[in-house]
């Protein structure tokens, strides 16, 4: 049975992924989420179902629009496919149970972080404010196991949690004088309210060297900026490290503790 259940939420995954690919079109433009139906950005032809079979629509269509041919981006499919993966391996690593309902979510709300701020260079309010209470309510009613172990309760440790994020990132944003953006401020609160304290410090951790890797990656290649002109943004790496942190960040603080 947790086959067939891996395979009905990578399911579940990419049907999400088409209205994650919905947001992360729409949000940043101030554009409602809702309406109006899904149509080309080209030639503005309303999609038939279809067109948006998760990952075959693409694959069949050849990645272009079936009216215009205008080139359907990449992205499209890749979030389509990171959606359905997250929700197969995290059935198949919680079954069926709380811990794969809420880690689940952070999953999809981050893929929709780190897209948009790849794209556009852009952490958004209207993601992130709500995000915020959703962390404070599953908190007060949930006992994640990534905050198991530990002295506080998870209310105090989510809140402890936001509050060290955001203010090492103020702290940050301040002396660098404009070298981190406030969208990163607000989004290292949001990952102390998820993964509460102490593991908000492994998350930040996380983040910055998967942030170097990136960038050195980038030196490599002789592509010091986006072709946007931004600077390389730093809400992907953060986004990765949380949910590194979410799935694996008990084993890794037990790992380091045994070292020191």
């Amino acid at each position: 049975m947790q086959a067939i259940y891996t395979a009905l939420f990578g399911l579940l995954g990419l049907a999400l992924g088409s209205f994650l690919n919905v947001c992360i079109d729409r949000l940043p433009g101030e554009r409602s989420i809702v309406k109006p139906r899904s149509e080309c950005d080209a030639c503005h032809r309303r999609l038939a179902a279809s067109d948006l079979i998760p990952l075959l629509s693409y694959l069949w269509l050849r990645g272009r629009c079936r009216y215009c041919q205008t080139v359907i981006p990449k992205r499209v499919f890749l979030v389509e496919l990171a959606s359905g993966a997250a929700l197969a391996f995290l059935c198949y690593r919680y079954g069926l149970t709380a811990e794969l309902g809420i880690t689940g979510f952070w999953a999809l709300v981050f893929i929709v972080v780190f897209v948009i701020d790849l794209e556009q260079g852009l952490i958004l309010n209207k993601v992130i404010y709500p995000s915020m209470v959703v962390a404070l309510i599953l908190a007060g009613f949930f006992d994640p196991p990534w905050m198991e172990g530990w002295i506080f309760v998870p209310i105090a440790s989510a809140a402890l949690g936001g509050a060290v994020g955001l203010l090492m990132f103020w702290l940050i944003a301040v002396v660098s004088g404009g070298g981190m953006g406030w969208g990163d401020v607000k989004l290292a609160g949001l990952i102390g309210l998820i993964c509460g304290f102490p593991l908000v410090l492994l998350a930040v951790i996380m983040g910055a060297v998967l942030g170097g890797l990136a960038a050195v990656g980038l030196l490599v290649a002789r592509k010091r900026r986006w072709s946007s002109g931004q600077t390389i943004p730093f809400g992907p790496s953060l986004a990765v490290g949380t949910m590194i942190t979410l799935l694996w960040g008990g084993g890794i603080s037990d790992w380091y503790i045994g070292l020191i």
